[in-house]
Parts: structure tokens; C-alpha cells; sequence
């Protein structure tokens, strides 16, 4: 999808779903790492993340543009449009746009976890960073600990 198709389709959402139009540039931002969408109070402009369109089902990338739109007709109206007010919830459920982005799969990076192993009793330690085996001992029985594994481990 391009800037322009994404233009074109937030001016049609806002259309049909608020009866009001969109009078303002809708755009892709790839520096948008953890969130869905933006509306710049400013400028009174709306960009979104591409990993939305990318990764997710299309539904969701209309729910994100509902809910910029729910900022920016709100602010334009003279209204807060913060996530806590009842106005903004108001129109959001009303619109049926979505209150949070999903988590997308490899939005995050997966830490190394190291496996530690008591020699004595067998308990298992799980760290995310590497420890001196000399200085540190089990804290169960004392005895000494062993790393077993480096790579990421799901616990």
C-alpha cells in the first residue's frame, strides 16, 4: 500500500464512519516502532506504522485508522482528544475503532537467557545475564552451579 492508497482510505473511512472529512495528510512512518498510529497536534496530520498493513489482518489497520481519527476530529471539534476521556471513549466505541495496536510477532527482540543448573540438587536458575560461576552458588543447597544452555529459552 502507498501513502497516496493510505491517503485515500483514511479520507473514506473518516467519511463513512464520522460524516466528517479529512482535510489533512495521512502517512506511513517507519520510525513507529511500538504503536499503531499517530496524530501530530500540530500539524493535524495522521501517520501510520507500515508493519500494520505489513503484518496484520486489514481489519486491523481500519481500526487504527479509526482511532487516530477519533484525535483528530476530536481535537478539531475542541474537544481533549486524550485516551482517557469520556468523549474520546464515547466516539471510539461508537465508531468501533480499536483502543490499543496488537502485538505484532518479532515486534520485540528476544532476550538471551542463560540456564544455570545446581550440580547438587538439580534446580534450574533462569538469567538474562551471565553470572560468575565462581562468586555465585546455589541458593537452595550451596552446592556449585553449572551454565547449561545460552540460547533463548522459553521458561
Amino acid at each position: 500500500m502507498t501513502n497516496q492508497e493510505l491517503q485515500s482510505l483514511v479520507e473514506k473511512t473518516s467519511r463513512q464512519f464520522f460524516a466528517k472529512p479529512f482535510l489533512h495528510s495521512a502517512y506511513f512512518n517507519g520510525r513507529l516502532r511500538t504503536t499503531g498510529g499517530r496524530y501530530h497536534l500540530d500539524s493535524h496530520d495522521i501517520d501510520i506504522n507500515p508493519k500494520m498493513v505489513d503484518d496484520a489482518p486489514h481489519t486491523v489497520l481500519i481500526g487504527i485508522i479509526k482511532h487516530e481519527l477519533c484525535h483528530y476530529h476530536l481535537h478539531l471539534a475542541g474537544y481533549s482528544g486524550k485516551h482517557n476521556t469520556k468523549e474520546f471513549k464515547q466516539l471510539l466505541k461508537a465508531v468501533g475503532g480499536s483502543r490499543y495496536a496488537p502485538r505484532l510477532p518479532g515486534n520485540h527482540p528476544k532476550s538471551a537467557y542463560y540456564q544455570y543448573r545446581c550440580e547438587h540438587c538439580g534446580l534450574v536458575y533462569y538469567r538474562k545475564r551471565k553470572i560468575n560461576l565462581t562468586r555465585y552458588v546455589c541458593g537452595r543447597c550451596r552446592g556449585k552451579l553449572r551454565l547449561m544452555t545460552q540460547t533463548p529459552v522459553s521458561h
